[in-house]
């Protein structure tokens, strides 16, 4: 067992100073002190062994020579990507010139451009497993690499609206291979949604959330095709589901407080319109949002002025 100097062992919870963390990691005090000021690593009275594998991940990609505002660019695209509030931690970043692409969902994303690169070091795991795995797991790997292949090709097809209805076979043809290839099931249901074929777009969605349900996304994506479809009450219960799931959602909090202003619950909505404005405080959607919750506010105010006003009559 490691034994950390000026650390109490026999607490419940080991905490860090950030004299610790600069110790652990052999790195400068000031350097740490940058990250935070970046926005990279939050600021607190003392840190816990999460704050210690965030940092240290961070120390191992700044080695690669990306620079913190890269990082945070990265970071910040692939948040409004896929919703997920830590992509270091959530997601597999990964290096890649100077700036990072995270694995998620079986695939390499480029979250500033949206796009899949291709994955050299998957790629060669499944050369390397193919050529020492028996038969039967050399079929597998085989058939991952033709779906991962197939995927890439989709949504590369997807980008090009002459080629469109052949990303949508492409999908098809992953999930006839990988069933349970949740981003292909999402980004199909995302073509049919835009050829406005909701009640399949709502299956692809759907399966998706079954097949991964920890998959906010997937979730978020549900609760737009419910909400095309008129079917409110289910489509609060989807994007409450991507909510609960990752609480940073802000496309999710602003979609939910339209659907709650939609069935005439603005008390609800308030809630949710003031949580985008955390979230997200700046752009036309905040402002919108700024916009929607004073109105909630300054009308609940006239409503409880009214309310005394009879109730003293």
């Amino acid at each position: 067992m490691l034994a950390l100097a000026g650390l109490n062992a026999t607490s419940p919870v080991t905490r860090f100073t950030r004299q610790d963390l600069a110790r652990i990691l052999r790195l400068p005090a000031r350097q740490i002190a940058s990250w935070q000021r970046s926005g990279l690593m939050h600021v607190a009275d003392s840190y816990t062994f999460e704050d210690l594998s965030h940092l240290r991940r961070l120390r191992e990609i700044c080695a690669a020579r990306i620079s913190p505002r890269n990082i945070r660019n990265s970071v910040s695209a692939m948040q409004r990507l896929v919703g997920t509030p830590n992509p270091l931690r959530e997601a597999s970043p990964v290096p890649r010139g100077s700036r990072l692409v995270f694995r998620h969902s079986g695939a390499l994303v480029d979250p500033q451009t949206h796009q899949l690169v291709f994955d050299f070091e998957l790629a060669g795991k499944l050369s390397a497993q193919m050529a020492t795995r028996k038969p039967d797991a050399e079929h597998v790997s085989r058939v991952a690499q033709q779906a991962q292949d197939l995927f890439l090709k989709a949504v590369q097809k997807e980008e090009d609206p002459t080629t469109v209805a052949e990303a949508a076979e492409l999908y098809r043809e992953v999930l006839r291979l990988q069933p349970k290839h949740a981003a292909s099931s999402i980004n199909l249901g995302t073509i049919l949604y835009n050829q406005r074929e909701f009640e399949e777009a709502e299956q692809r969605y759907r399966y998706a959330t079954e097949v991964d349900p920890f998959y906010a996304l997937a979730f978020f994506d549900l609760g737009n095709v419910l909400d095309e479809l008129q079917r409110l009450p289910e489509a609060i219960v989807a994007y409450q589901r991507a909510i609960a799931l990752v609480p940073e959602y802000a496309d999710a909090h602003y979609n939910l407080a339209l659907a709650y202003e939609r069935q005439g619950q603005r008390r609800k909505a308030l809630k949710y319109w003031q949580a985008y404005v955390r979230l997200d405080p700046v752009g036309p959607w905040a402002t919108h949002a700024r916009t929607q919750a004073r109105r909630i506010l300054a009308t609940e105010k006239l409503s409880i002025v009214c309310r005394r006003g009879q109730k003293a009559g």
